[in-house]
């Protein structure tokens, strides 16, 4: 059974989504698919819009055949961590074949002869690196300009002329760099992304949106998710409706608001200094600009935070460090680079079983079906566990079975 392996948000799972999964097993001329998807935090540094069991159902019931959790210390961090250990995870079940993704160019050959020269970190870039960062820019903007210095001095101008700024390309150089560094056997395939970029608030397709555009009109204050229904195939309304019916289906930065500005003006700087993204004196910007705050919500703050260096999608990755209580010791270079240490599997569909049973013998790690199974004290399956407790937090009156879901929860099962 040859297999495709995605590496997935679905927050919610929408009709570009199911196009890009029906288009990967064409392409990779393979028979089932498995996800590596997000868990309740995200990339961006955002709570999901609907928890992780919700969307891996949408992910079954999609087209996957089996959904793998991304633990949270690899779920919320920059492309670089987050596309490692997406690809490890895939390259641990043992079972696949093939990794497609998205990008906005549609050509993998630039993004993998970039791969081939970074994937050892070599001092020439480390110094472009350190240059442009003095420039005083983002480190996604010194990054793009790095490489394409870089891949100038080795006479390879297609490749420097790359658009690596865009969040797709980018990503997918990280995926094609974690593939080097791995070692891994798994072939990558790279698919054009059509019709909405990745964070087009704007609709301008009558069947495609991106996931930003349709959880505008779900979270918006006159929106429900019957809004999205033109955008999601049927059974992703089905449970977006279940959900919002529930309470449980508009998770978004405001219900988090509160608990996250209790800890920043409760803590000081000195301890807010040592959480995970916190750094070049952010805690003290925090601290001097808590009492000229507009209003306490999260986007005043986050609007009298941001700057050039300070992008939006840096500030919330700091601020959700700080909401989860993710330390920079914890989340060191060196801890991240020693992987995940099990497989977590939130669903499967029949043709997914068939597949967990190869996993069982040719895994590389141990496959978890729940917390409650775990054999050993993971410290990032802790923070997972963590995880869970604080996003259901963000419900109409969560109850403590809810915060401690992880123990209880068996993985979702389709047909």
């Amino acid at each position: 059974m040859r297999t495709v392996g995605l590496i997935v948000e679905y927050n919610p799972f929408h009709n570009g989504h199911h196009y890009h999964l029906q288009q990967s097993l064409k392409i990779t001329d393979s028979d089932a698919v498995v996800a590596v998807m997000s868990g309740h935090f995200l990339q961006r540094g955002e709570p999901a819009l609907l928890n992780k069991w919700t969307r891996a159902e949408m992910a079954l019931r999609g087209g996957c055949d089996v959904v793998i959790e991304l633990p949270v210390a690899y779920s919320t961090q920059a492309a670089e961590w987050f596309g490692f250990g997406a690809v490890a995870l895939l390259e641990a079940t043992g079972v696949v074949d093939a990794l497609c993704f998205g990008s906005e160019s549609g050509d993998i050959r630039p993004l993998q002869r970039v791969a081939r020269q970074l994937a050892h970190e070599p001092a020439a870039f480390e110094g472009l690196m350190a240059d442009c960062l003095r420039g005083g820019v983002s480190y996604p903007a010194a990054y793009s300009e790095a490489v394409r210095q870089f891949m100038l001095a080795a006479g390879d101008a297609e490749a420097a002329a790359f658009p690596l700024a865009q969040p797709n390309n980018t990503l997918g150089l990280h995926y094609l760099l974690a593939l080097e560094r791995l070692g891994s056997a798994i072939k990558p395939f790279t698919l054009r992304r059509e019709k909405a970029g990745y964070s087009q608030t704007s609709i301008t397709d009558a069947q495609i949106a991106s996931a930003t555009a349709i959880r505008g009109l779900v979270v918006g204050e006159a929106g429900t998710p019957a809004d999205a229904a033109p955008y999601v195939p049927a059974s992703t309304l089905e449970l977006l409706l279940r959900d919002h019916a529930l309470g449980r289906g508009r998770n978004s930065w405001a219900q988090y608001a509160p608990t996250l500005i209790h800890k920043l003006v409760s803590e000081p700087a000195e301890q807010l200094e040592h959480y995970y993204e916190m750094s070049e004196g952010l805690e003290h910007r925090i601290k001097k600009l808590l009492p000229e705050l507009a209003a306490l919500d999260f986007e005043t703050l986050l609007g009298a935070l941001k700057t050039k260096r300070y992008t939006r999608t840096k500030l919330q990755r700091a601020l959700l460090a700080v909401l989860l209580g993710h330390s920079k010791e914890l989340l060191s270079r060196e801890r991240l680079r020693d992987g995940i240490q099990y497989i977590r599997v939130l669903g499967f569909t029949p043709r997914g079983q068939e597949l967990l049973k190869r996993m069982r013998k040719s895994a590389k790690l141990p496959i978890l079906m729940s917390a409650a199974r775990s054999q050993h004290d993971d410290p990032y399956l802790a923070l997972d566990v963590q995880a869970t407790s604080v996003y259901a937090l963000g419900w109409q009156d969560p109850s403590p079975r809810d915060l401690f879901r992880d123990y209880y929860e068996k993985p979702i099962t389709i047909g």
